[in-house]
């Protein structure tokens, strides 16, 4: 998960690869600067916009998951009511 300064690094080298080449080599920057930040290999430029940790709430209290909204009332893993 990216917090809001990783993303914005990130974000900001969206279409620096090669310009009418494949998604994979457009986003190639992007991806790698994904990689050395986490330590994981994505290749699916798709799925960054569902790693900004900004996106989720707080972790649940029981589970330790991340609720799925800032705003969300209860855990949609275990179910457990979030405490306001």
């Amino acid at each position: 998960m990216l917090d809001d300064e990783e993303w914005r690094r990130v974000s900001s080298l969206f279409h620096k690869g090669p310009q009418g080449s494949p998604k994979e080599q457009m986003y190639a920057v992007a991806l790698h600067e994904y990689q050395r930040i986490t330590g994981f290999r994505e290749t699916n430029p798709n799925v960054l916009w569902d790693h900004i940790l900004s996106k989720y709430g707080p972790p649940c209290e029981k589970c330790g998951k991340p609720l799925r909204t800032p705003r969300a009332k209860l855990c949609g893993s275990c179910m457990h009511p979030r405490s306001v």
